[in-house]
């Protein structure tokens, strides 16, 4: 097991609720992990999360589970909000879009897979409540982005992951509307995204599309939805069922 360094954030306060139900994963957007504690532990960044996992591998602790770390900021999913409450959060150290998106490595998502078990384990979070931050933001945030190792996390028992499945044809774009496009804004929102439920494919409507590839379908990012999309979806509530049955 990964052993875990204490590197302590001021920035926290009490949950309004004992047990957290959602582990947010985040990129930290930095050069370094030097750099990304820094921000985490500074009072007037009124910024933390409870972990930090470095490219080498190296946890830093920052926040007990117990206490509410300040990580999400605005975000709802299943029509809740304060996500900090709700959630235990880790930031991946990586330099993301603003500083150049790069691939995680091994040791480092090694590091992760160890951490967030313990953390599922201890909590009990549902595998359909392993969520990026772009999940429950996604008009605000694109972490931790689409080279995010979703699928091997799943493969190790953290969180879910569709496999390509034969899918209809199906294109959905923004300026589009009309029966169809409710009926995707419906599914998403029943999934838990937070999504206009219109009828129109809005602005916000393609920022949730793209959310949603980010994490499931990362090899579309144009904002379309296709039939690939629709059938990964169904496929997600299916689990989400199968859990709530066992």
């Amino acid at each position: 097991m990964t052993p875990v360094r204490l590197a302590p954030s001021p920035n926290h306060n009490e949950r309004s609720t004992d047990t957290p139900d959602i582990l947010l994963l985040h990129y930290t957007d930095t050069f370094d992990a030097t750099e990304a504690l820094a921000i985490l532990r500074d009072p007037a960044a009124e910024v933390s999360a409870h972990y930090l996992v470095d490219s080498d591998g190296t946890i830093y602790a920052l926040v007990p589970e117990q206490r509410r770390a300040w990580h999400a900021g605005r975000g709802s999913w299943g029509a809740r909000g304060d996500i900090n409450s709700r959630s235990i959060g880790i930031e991946v150290q990586n330099p993301g879009h603003r500083c150049g998106l790069a691939p995680f490595p091994d040791a480092q998502i090694e590091a992760l897979i160890g951490l967030c078990r313990r953390i599922v384990q201890r909590w009990q979070i549902p595998a359909t409540h392993v969520l990026g931050h772009s999940d429950i933001a996604p008009t605000r945030k694109r972490d931790p982005g689409e080279l995010f190792p979703w699928a091997r996390l799943a493969q190790a028992g953290i969180g879910v992951f569709p496999p390509d499945l034969p899918a209809p044809r199906l294109h959905l774009a923004e300026g589009m509307h009309g029966p169809v496009v409710f009926r995707m804004q419906t599914s998403l929102a029943r999934y838990g995204y937070p999504v206009p439920m219109s009828g129109r494919f809005c602005a916000e409507t393609r920022a949730v599309v793209t959310a949603f590839c980010r994490h499931f379908n990362p090899q579309r990012l144009d904002g379309i939805w296709d039939g690939l999309c629709a059938v990964k979806l169904d496929w997600l509530h299916h689990q989400r069922v199968c859990a709530v049955q066992i």
